[in-house]
Protein backbone atom coordinates (compact mmCIF):
# COMPACT_ATOMS: atom_id res chain seq x y z
CA UNK A 1 0.00 0.00 0.00
CA UNK A 2 1.30 3.79 -0.74
CA UNK A 3 0.81 6.00 1.70
CA UNK A 4 1.51 9.67 1.39
CA UNK A 5 1.61 11.78 4.83
CA UNK A 6 1.49 15.93 4.84
CA UNK A 7 2.07 17.51 7.78
CA UNK A 8 2.58 21.23 9.26
CA UNK A 9 0.16 22.16 6.47
CA UNK A 10 -0.50 26.27 7.12
CA UNK A 11 -4.13 24.82 6.23
CA UNK A 12 -6.11 22.52 4.72
CA UNK A 13 -8.48 24.58 2.32
CA UNK A 14 -11.86 23.40 1.00
CA UNK A 15 -13.05 20.68 3.22
CA UNK A 16 -16.19 19.38 2.08
CA UNK A 17 -18.65 16.88 3.48
CA UNK A 18 -18.88 13.64 1.22
CA UNK A 19 -22.00 13.60 -1.26
CA UNK A 20 -21.76 17.57 -2.13
CA UNK A 21 -22.32 18.75 -5.41
CA UNK A 22 -22.16 22.40 -5.44
CA UNK A 23 -21.67 25.70 -3.81
CA UNK A 24 -24.17 28.00 -4.48
CA UNK A 25 -24.14 31.30 -4.89
CA UNK A 26 -23.77 33.83 -1.59
CA UNK A 27 -22.92 30.18 -0.23
CA UNK A 28 -19.33 30.46 -1.96
CA UNK A 29 -17.64 32.97 0.31
CA UNK A 30 -17.19 30.40 2.40
CA UNK A 31 -14.25 28.07 2.46
CA UNK A 32 -14.05 25.34 5.24
CA UNK A 33 -10.45 24.88 6.37
CA UNK A 34 -8.47 23.47 8.86
CA UNK A 35 -5.15 25.39 10.21
CA UNK A 36 -2.20 24.18 11.07
CA UNK A 37 -3.28 20.23 9.85
CA UNK A 38 -2.41 16.86 8.11
CA UNK A 39 -3.88 14.92 5.35
CA UNK A 40 -3.32 11.02 5.08
CA UNK A 41 -3.52 9.64 1.61
CA UNK A 42 -3.52 5.97 0.59
CA UNK A 43 -3.40 4.30 -3.03
CA UNK A 44 -4.43 7.82 -4.32
CA UNK A 45 -6.95 8.61 -1.76
CA UNK A 46 -7.75 10.73 0.77
CA UNK A 47 -8.03 8.13 4.00
CA UNK A 48 -8.38 11.04 7.22
CA UNK A 49 -6.86 14.34 7.80
CA UNK A 50 -7.33 17.00 10.90
CA UNK A 51 -5.69 19.53 13.64
CA UNK A 52 -1.33 18.23 13.66
CA UNK A 53 -2.59 17.69 17.36
CA UNK A 54 -4.96 15.03 16.09
CA UNK A 55 -1.87 13.20 14.23
CA UNK A 56 -1.92 9.39 14.61
CA UNK A 57 1.50 7.32 15.52
CA UNK A 58 1.98 6.44 11.64
CA UNK A 59 5.05 8.02 10.98
CA UNK A 60 6.75 5.46 11.50
CA UNK A 61 5.07 2.90 8.83
CA UNK A 62 7.11 1.40 6.56
CA UNK A 63 7.27 3.23 2.99
CA UNK A 64 5.30 6.18 4.30
CA UNK A 65 6.52 9.17 2.41
CA UNK A 66 5.71 12.36 4.23
CA UNK A 67 5.76 16.40 3.07
CA UNK A 68 6.61 18.79 5.37
CA UNK A 69 4.07 21.87 4.09
CA UNK A 70 5.17 24.17 7.21
CA UNK A 71 4.28 27.40 6.08
CA UNK A 72 2.73 26.56 3.03
CA UNK A 73 -1.28 25.90 2.11
CA UNK A 74 -3.02 22.62 0.87
CA UNK A 75 -6.10 22.95 -1.51
CA UNK A 76 -7.81 20.69 -3.95
CA UNK A 77 -6.28 21.08 -7.19
CA UNK A 78 -7.41 23.15 -10.15
CA UNK A 79 -10.19 21.42 -12.40
CA UNK A 80 -11.19 23.03 -15.97
CA UNK A 81 -14.32 22.32 -17.33
CA UNK A 82 -14.02 24.59 -20.64
CA UNK A 83 -11.31 23.94 -22.88
CA UNK A 84 -9.93 23.43 -26.45
CA UNK A 85 -6.90 21.83 -25.63
CA UNK A 86 -6.79 19.32 -29.12
CA UNK A 87 -6.07 22.04 -31.75
CA UNK A 88 -3.43 22.03 -34.51
CA UNK A 89 -1.47 25.53 -34.36
CA UNK A 90 -1.59 28.86 -32.62
CA UNK A 91 -3.36 31.55 -34.56
CA UNK A 92 -0.95 34.59 -33.54
CA UNK A 93 -1.70 36.68 -36.77
CA UNK A 94 -4.76 37.03 -36.01
CA UNK A 95 -3.75 38.28 -32.24
CA UNK A 96 -2.05 41.36 -34.17
CA UNK A 97 -5.44 41.59 -36.10
CA UNK A 98 -7.30 41.97 -32.85
CA UNK A 99 -4.67 44.98 -32.07
CA UNK A 100 -5.24 46.42 -35.71
CA UNK A 101 -8.93 46.79 -34.62
CA UNK A 102 -10.63 43.94 -35.90
CA UNK A 103 -13.59 42.17 -34.30
CA UNK A 104 -13.63 38.25 -33.79
CA UNK A 105 -16.67 38.15 -36.12
CA UNK A 106 -14.76 40.13 -38.46
CA UNK A 107 -11.88 37.71 -38.61
CA UNK A 108 -14.22 35.10 -38.53
CA UNK A 109 -15.84 36.58 -41.56
CA UNK A 110 -12.81 37.26 -43.97
CA UNK A 111 -12.05 33.41 -43.38
CA UNK A 112 -9.89 33.07 -39.50
CA UNK A 113 -11.67 31.97 -36.65
CA UNK A 114 -12.48 28.80 -36.17
CA UNK A 115 -12.44 28.31 -39.63
CA UNK A 116 -9.16 28.40 -39.77
CA UNK A 117 -8.28 25.95 -37.20
CA UNK A 118 -10.46 23.67 -38.79
CA UNK A 119 -7.90 23.68 -42.33
CA UNK A 120 -4.64 23.41 -39.90
CA UNK A 121 -6.12 20.55 -37.62
CA UNK A 122 -7.53 18.78 -40.90
CA UNK A 123 -3.81 18.90 -42.41
CA UNK A 124 -2.26 17.73 -39.10
CA UNK A 125 -1.70 13.84 -38.44
CA UNK A 126 -3.39 11.99 -35.26
CA UNK A 127 0.00 11.52 -33.82
CA UNK A 128 1.39 15.12 -34.09
CA UNK A 129 -1.68 16.26 -32.38
CA UNK A 130 -1.26 14.22 -29.63
CA UNK A 131 2.37 15.35 -28.83
CA UNK A 132 1.12 18.46 -29.16
CA UNK A 133 -1.70 18.60 -26.76
CA UNK A 134 0.15 16.19 -24.36
CA UNK A 135 2.81 19.02 -24.12
CA UNK A 136 -0.10 21.73 -23.48
CA UNK A 137 -1.51 19.46 -20.55
CA UNK A 138 1.94 18.56 -19.15
CA UNK A 139 2.38 22.15 -18.26
CA UNK A 140 -1.18 22.81 -17.13
CA UNK A 141 -0.47 19.79 -14.46
CA UNK A 142 2.07 22.01 -13.11
CA UNK A 143 0.35 24.67 -13.15
CA UNK A 144 -1.94 22.98 -10.97
CA UNK A 145 -4.94 21.52 -13.41
CA UNK A 146 -5.79 18.06 -11.85
CA UNK A 147 -8.56 17.89 -14.08
CA UNK A 148 -9.77 19.09 -17.69
CA UNK A 149 -12.58 18.79 -19.93
CA UNK A 150 -11.34 18.78 -24.14
CA UNK A 151 -13.54 19.70 -26.93
CA UNK A 152 -13.96 19.27 -30.46
CA UNK A 153 -14.81 21.53 -33.06
CA UNK A 154 -11.72 21.97 -34.96
CA UNK A 155 -12.40 19.51 -37.41
CA UNK A 156 -15.76 20.02 -38.27
CA UNK A 157 -15.82 16.80 -40.53
CA UNK A 158 -16.89 13.63 -39.51
CA UNK A 159 -12.95 12.36 -40.09
CA UNK A 160 -11.93 15.17 -38.26
CA UNK A 161 -13.81 15.40 -35.18
CA UNK A 162 -13.45 11.61 -34.55
CA UNK A 163 -9.39 12.54 -35.17
CA UNK A 164 -9.80 14.95 -31.93
CA UNK A 165 -11.40 12.52 -29.88
CA UNK A 166 -9.32 10.03 -30.09
CA UNK A 167 -6.68 12.27 -29.59
CA UNK A 168 -8.60 13.28 -26.56
CA UNK A 169 -9.21 9.51 -25.70
CA UNK A 170 -5.44 8.66 -26.00
CA UNK A 171 -4.44 11.51 -23.56
CA UNK A 172 -7.07 10.25 -21.01
CA UNK A 173 -4.79 6.81 -20.92
CA UNK A 174 -1.36 8.64 -21.41
CA UNK A 175 -1.70 10.94 -18.28
CA UNK A 176 -2.96 11.07 -14.83
CA UNK A 177 -5.23 13.57 -14.66
CA UNK A 178 -9.00 13.16 -15.34
CA UNK A 179 -10.16 13.75 -19.00
CA UNK A 180 -13.50 14.38 -19.98
CA UNK A 181 -14.23 14.74 -23.45
CA UNK A 182 -16.97 16.94 -25.40
CA UNK A 183 -17.99 16.44 -28.99
CA UNK A 184 -18.62 19.74 -30.37
CA UNK A 185 -19.01 19.78 -33.99
CA UNK A 186 -21.76 22.59 -34.08
CA UNK A 187 -18.86 24.93 -33.41
CA UNK A 188 -19.10 27.02 -36.76
CA UNK A 189 -20.49 25.70 -40.23
CA UNK A 190 -17.68 24.49 -42.83
CA UNK A 191 -17.20 26.43 -45.89
CA UNK A 192 -18.39 23.28 -47.75
CA UNK A 193 -21.95 23.40 -45.82
CA UNK A 194 -21.76 27.41 -46.19
CA UNK A 195 -25.39 27.34 -47.92
CA UNK A 196 -26.52 23.68 -46.53
CA UNK A 197 -27.20 24.19 -43.02
CA UNK A 198 -29.73 21.27 -42.44
CA UNK A 199 -27.02 19.35 -44.75
CA UNK A 200 -24.46 19.55 -41.95
CA UNK A 201 -27.18 19.27 -38.90
CA UNK A 202 -28.06 16.03 -40.48
CA UNK A 203 -24.13 14.98 -40.90
CA UNK A 204 -23.73 15.87 -36.86
CA UNK A 205 -27.00 13.79 -36.28
CA UNK A 206 -26.82 10.68 -38.37
CA UNK A 207 -23.43 10.70 -39.42
CA UNK A 208 -20.75 11.90 -36.85
CA UNK A 209 -23.34 11.37 -33.33
CA UNK A 210 -23.83 7.46 -34.04
CA UNK A 211 -19.96 7.33 -34.51
CA UNK A 212 -19.20 9.15 -31.64
CA UNK A 213 -21.04 6.87 -29.65
CA UNK A 214 -20.05 3.13 -30.67
CA UNK A 215 -16.18 4.25 -29.55
CA UNK A 216 -17.50 5.70 -26.69
CA UNK A 217 -15.67 9.00 -27.53
CA UNK A 218 -17.37 11.54 -25.59
CA UNK A 219 -19.01 12.21 -22.02
CA UNK A 220 -20.73 15.64 -23.49
CA UNK A 221 -22.27 17.12 -26.15
CA UNK A 222 -21.73 21.27 -26.97
CA UNK A 223 -22.99 23.89 -29.25
CA UNK A 224 -22.14 26.99 -30.18
CA UNK A 225 -25.47 28.51 -29.63
CA UNK A 226 -24.74 32.59 -31.32
CA UNK A 227 -25.62 34.83 -33.76
CA UNK A 228 -24.49 33.70 -37.16
CA UNK A 229 -23.20 30.33 -35.55
CA UNK A 230 -25.90 28.00 -34.48
CA UNK A 231 -29.59 28.78 -33.51
CA UNK A 232 -31.41 27.90 -30.68
CA UNK A 233 -33.52 25.65 -32.60
CA UNK A 234 -30.28 23.51 -33.84
CA UNK A 235 -28.98 23.66 -30.21
CA UNK A 236 -32.20 22.15 -28.95
CA UNK A 237 -32.23 19.36 -31.83
CA UNK A 238 -28.41 18.56 -31.00
CA UNK A 239 -29.22 18.82 -27.05
CA UNK A 240 -32.07 16.24 -27.61
CA UNK A 241 -29.67 13.82 -29.41
CA UNK A 242 -27.17 14.07 -26.97
CA UNK A 243 -29.50 13.26 -24.20
CA UNK A 244 -30.39 10.54 -26.04
CA UNK A 245 -27.38 8.57 -26.28
CA UNK A 246 -26.34 9.73 -22.95
CA UNK A 247 -24.44 12.90 -23.19
CA UNK A 248 -25.64 16.03 -21.72
CA UNK A 249 -25.18 19.65 -22.67
CA UNK A 250 -22.28 21.47 -21.98
CA UNK A 251 -23.42 24.55 -24.39
CA UNK A 252 -21.35 27.86 -25.78
CA UNK A 253 -23.95 30.51 -24.81
CA UNK A 254 -24.22 34.44 -24.49
CA UNK A 255 -21.00 35.08 -25.55
CA UNK A 256 -21.98 37.94 -27.83
CA UNK A 257 -25.69 38.49 -28.32
CA UNK A 258 -28.51 37.19 -26.20
CA UNK A 259 -30.57 34.76 -28.26
CA UNK A 260 -32.69 32.56 -25.74
CA UNK A 261 -30.03 29.98 -25.23
CA UNK A 262 -30.01 30.08 -21.87
CA UNK A 263 -33.81 29.19 -21.60
CA UNK A 264 -32.93 26.37 -23.95
CA UNK A 265 -30.38 24.98 -22.42
CA UNK A 266 -32.34 25.05 -19.06
CA UNK A 267 -35.14 23.54 -20.41
CA UNK A 268 -33.33 20.54 -22.11
CA UNK A 269 -31.79 20.12 -18.78
CA UNK A 270 -27.87 21.45 -20.03
CA UNK A 271 -25.35 20.43 -17.37
CA UNK A 272 -23.57 23.89 -17.65
CA UNK A 273 -23.89 27.34 -19.71
CA UNK A 274 -20.42 28.64 -20.63
CA UNK A 275 -19.57 32.21 -21.45
CA UNK A 276 -22.24 34.45 -20.14
CA UNK A 277 -20.85 37.60 -21.00
CA UNK A 278 -23.91 39.13 -22.65
CA UNK A 279 -26.56 38.28 -19.97
CA UNK A 280 -30.03 40.18 -20.01
CA UNK A 281 -32.18 40.48 -16.74
CA UNK A 282 -34.60 37.64 -18.08
CA UNK A 283 -31.16 35.30 -19.14
CA UNK A 284 -29.86 35.98 -15.33
CA UNK A 285 -33.42 35.87 -13.19
CA UNK A 286 -34.17 32.23 -15.42
CA UNK A 287 -30.64 30.88 -14.15
CA UNK A 288 -31.76 31.89 -10.85
CA UNK A 289 -35.49 30.34 -10.80
CA UNK A 290 -35.10 27.46 -13.72
CA UNK A 291 -38.22 29.50 -14.82
CA UNK A 292 -38.72 28.90 -18.85
CA UNK A 293 -41.68 28.95 -21.36
CA UNK A 294 -43.28 25.60 -21.18
CA UNK A 295 -41.88 24.50 -17.82
CA UNK A 296 -44.83 23.31 -16.30
CA UNK A 297 -45.80 24.65 -12.52
CA UNK A 298 -44.14 22.55 -9.31
CA UNK A 299 -41.66 21.01 -11.64
CA UNK A 300 -38.35 20.60 -10.39
CA UNK A 301 -36.18 23.20 -11.07
CA UNK A 302 -32.85 22.11 -13.48
CA UNK A 303 -30.45 25.16 -13.00
CA UNK A 304 -27.11 24.39 -14.81
CA UNK A 305 -23.65 25.51 -13.98
CA UNK A 306 -22.70 28.94 -14.89
CA UNK A 307 -19.30 28.62 -16.46
CA UNK A 308 -17.44 31.78 -16.66
CA UNK A 309 -14.28 32.20 -19.34
CA UNK A 310 -11.90 35.25 -18.30
CA UNK A 311 -8.94 35.14 -20.16
CA UNK A 312 -11.29 34.73 -22.53
CA UNK A 313 -12.94 38.38 -21.74
CA UNK A 314 -9.14 39.43 -21.39
CA UNK A 315 -7.78 38.29 -24.00
CA UNK A 316 -10.62 39.77 -26.92
CA UNK A 317 -11.74 42.53 -24.77
CA UNK A 318 -15.35 41.71 -24.33
CA UNK A 319 -17.25 42.05 -20.47
CA UNK A 320 -16.96 39.34 -18.41
CA UNK A 321 -19.09 37.54 -16.73
CA UNK A 322 -21.41 38.96 -14.27
CA UNK A 323 -20.12 36.79 -11.17
CA UNK A 324 -21.83 39.04 -8.57
CA UNK A 325 -24.90 39.19 -10.38
CA UNK A 326 -24.63 35.29 -10.56
CA UNK A 327 -24.09 34.60 -7.11
CA UNK A 328 -26.24 36.95 -5.64
CA UNK A 329 -29.32 34.55 -7.49
CA UNK A 330 -27.93 31.73 -5.17
CA UNK A 331 -26.65 30.25 -8.45
CA UNK A 332 -23.33 28.00 -8.96
CA UNK A 333 -21.01 29.72 -10.86
CA UNK A 334 -17.35 27.61 -12.26
CA UNK A 335 -14.25 28.92 -13.58
CA UNK A 336 -12.55 27.60 -16.67
CA UNK A 337 -9.48 28.60 -19.10
CA UNK A 338 -11.32 28.04 -22.57
CA UNK A 339 -7.38 27.29 -23.64
CA UNK A 340 -8.07 27.44 -27.21
CA UNK A 341 -5.56 29.38 -29.84
CA UNK A 342 -7.92 32.20 -31.49
CA UNK A 343 -9.44 33.31 -28.25
CA UNK A 344 -7.84 32.07 -25.08
CA UNK A 345 -3.96 30.57 -25.96
CA UNK A 346 -3.47 30.36 -22.10
CA UNK A 347 -4.53 27.12 -20.10
CA UNK A 348 -3.22 28.49 -16.98
CA UNK A 349 -5.73 28.04 -14.55
CA UNK A 350 -3.90 30.36 -11.54
CA UNK A 351 -3.87 33.33 -14.10
CA UNK A 352 -7.64 32.81 -14.35
CA UNK A 353 -8.16 32.83 -10.24
CA UNK A 354 -6.41 36.35 -10.46
CA UNK A 355 -8.95 37.79 -13.22
CA UNK A 356 -11.83 36.15 -11.24
CA UNK A 357 -11.17 38.58 -8.46
CA UNK A 358 -9.52 41.66 -10.28
CA UNK A 359 -12.11 41.88 -13.26
CA UNK A 360 -15.40 39.91 -12.02
CA UNK A 361 -15.05 41.05 -8.85
CA UNK A 362 -15.16 37.48 -6.86
CA UNK A 363 -13.12 36.75 -3.55
CA UNK A 364 -10.93 34.70 -3.25
CA UNK A 365 -13.05 31.93 -1.86
CA UNK A 366 -15.62 32.36 -4.55
CA UNK A 367 -13.26 32.25 -6.67
CA UNK A 368 -11.77 28.92 -5.74
CA UNK A 369 -14.56 27.48 -4.48
CA UNK A 370 -15.65 27.86 -8.31
CA UNK A 371 -12.35 26.63 -9.62
CA UNK A 372 -12.66 23.53 -7.35
CA UNK A 373 -15.86 21.68 -6.21
CA UNK A 374 -17.93 23.46 -9.15
CA UNK A 375 -15.69 23.15 -11.29
CA UNK A 376 -15.62 19.64 -10.93
CA UNK A 377 -19.45 19.33 -11.11
CA UNK A 378 -19.36 20.98 -14.43
CA UNK A 379 -17.85 18.18 -15.47
CA UNK A 380 -19.78 15.62 -13.13
CA UNK A 381 -16.49 14.55 -11.04
CA UNK A 382 -17.52 16.18 -7.98
CA UNK A 383 -17.95 12.85 -5.93
CA UNK A 384 -13.96 12.24 -7.52
CA UNK A 385 -12.19 15.82 -7.20
CA UNK A 386 -12.93 19.48 -5.98
CA UNK A 387 -12.84 19.18 -2.05
CA UNK A 388 -10.66 17.86 0.21
CA UNK A 389 -13.03 14.82 1.57
CA UNK A 390 -12.45 11.96 2.56
CA UNK A 391 -12.28 9.04 -0.21
CA UNK A 392 -11.74 11.67 -3.06
CA UNK A 393 -8.67 11.33 -4.98
CA UNK A 394 -5.39 13.08 -3.27
CA UNK A 395 -5.17 15.51 -6.60
CA UNK A 396 -4.11 18.52 -4.35
CA UNK A 397 -1.91 21.77 -4.51
CA UNK A 398 0.90 22.53 -2.13
CA UNK A 399 1.64 26.30 -2.09
CA UNK A 400 4.62 27.87 -1.89
CA UNK A 401 4.77 30.19 1.48
CA UNK A 402 2.22 32.51 1.33
CA UNK A 403 1.02 34.89 3.88
CA UNK A 404 -2.74 34.77 2.73
CA UNK A 405 -5.13 32.56 0.21
CA UNK A 406 -5.56 36.16 -1.10
CA UNK A 407 -2.05 36.76 -2.11
CA UNK A 408 -2.58 34.13 -5.10
CA UNK A 409 -4.73 35.96 -6.99
CA UNK A 410 -3.60 39.61 -5.95
CA UNK A 411 0.37 38.53 -7.05
CA UNK A 412 -0.76 37.91 -10.54
CA UNK A 413 1.43 36.66 -12.53
CA UNK A 414 4.09 34.97 -10.15
CA UNK A 415 4.14 31.02 -9.39
CA UNK A 416 2.86 30.50 -5.89
CA UNK A 417 2.72 27.11 -6.08
CA UNK A 418 5.04 24.52 -4.51
CA UNK A 419 3.75 20.92 -5.65
CA UNK A 420 1.04 19.61 -7.38
CA UNK A 421 -0.21 16.10 -6.43
CA UNK A 422 -2.09 14.09 -8.43
CA UNK A 423 -3.62 10.86 -7.11
CA UNK A 424 -0.76 11.31 -4.53
CA UNK A 425 1.40 10.97 -6.62
CA UNK A 426 3.47 14.63 -7.53
CA UNK A 427 3.67 15.71 -10.86
CA UNK A 428 5.69 19.00 -9.90
CA UNK A 429 7.82 18.58 -7.12
CA UNK A 430 9.11 21.87 -4.86
CA UNK A 431 8.69 20.05 -1.26
CA UNK A 432 10.82 17.80 0.08
CA UNK A 433 9.71 14.29 0.24
CA UNK A 434 11.01 12.30 2.98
Amino acid sequence: MRSLLIKNAKALVGIRPAGLRVVRGRAMAELPRIDDAWLLAENGRITSFGPMGTLPGIAERNGLEVIDATGRYVLPGWCDPHTHTVHAAPREEEFVDKINGLTYQEIAARGGGILNSAAKLRAMSEDELFEKAKYRLEVMMAQGTVAVEIKSGYGLTVESELKMLRVAKRLKSALPLQVKTTLLAAHALPVEFKEDRSGYMDLILNELLPQVKAEGLADFIDVFCETNYFTVAEMERILDAGAANGMPGKVHVNQFTSIGGIQAAIKHKALSVDHLEVMTDADLDSLGSGHVEGRPSGSTLHAPISTLLPSCSFFIRIPFGPARQLMDRDIPVALATDFNPGTTPSGNMNFVLSLACIQARMLPEEAINAMTLNSAAAMQLEHELGSITVGKRASLIITKEIPSLAYLPYAFGNDHIDTVLIDGTPVRSGAAVA
